[in-house]
């Protein structure tokens, strides 16, 4: 069972509406694809990540990478193979594929390349200046020349 009623969240909060819709939407980011094609996630810096997709068996022309309101999603759709070609054993998944990543906000996909049957899709999150932690100075209220002697001006 992985259905989870968000309901009560909705009747009991303000303003977090977004958060609750994302984790609703959560639990069906897996679709029929399940465990295919496998992934890593890694950390390369504080605000740096890396996305690792093993696709062999895809041309890069068989691969769409899209962003679309905080939400990543890569698509395989393998080119039609001939019809005389006899296997033995089929051991290498060519099967179409969809996955879905949900973003964080202020995450972008700055880069994707291919390289030894692998998708690498680097990502990085970059805040606005508005609100990254700034520090604010402390005047000194004895030494400001809007004073006149005591008294503001």
């Amino acid at each position: 069972m992985r259905t989870f009623d968000l309901s009560p969240l909705y009747r009991t909060t303000i303003g977090f509406d977004r958060l609750a819709s994302m984790l609703d939407n959560m639990s069906g980011f897996e679709g029929d694809s399940g465990n295919y094609p496998p992934f890593n996630i890694e950390l390369l810096e504080e605000n740096k990540y890396r996305l690792s997709m093993a696709v062999a068996g895809f041309s890069k022309d068989e691969i769409n990478i899209e962003v679309k309101e905080n939400v990543l999603t890569i698509k395989g759709q393998k080119a039609s193979e001939k019809e005389d070609t006899e296997y033995l054993h089929r051991g290498i998944a060519t099967r179409d594929f969809e996955r879905r990543f949900q973003l964080a906000d202020h995450v972008e996909v700055k880069n994707a390349e291919m390289s030894n049957g692998l998708l690498h899709v680097e990502l990085v999150r970059e805040l606005p200046e508005a609100m990254k932690p700034r520090t604010i100075t402390i005047n000194d209220a004895d030494n400001d020349p809007r004073l006149i002697e005591g008294e503001a001006a």
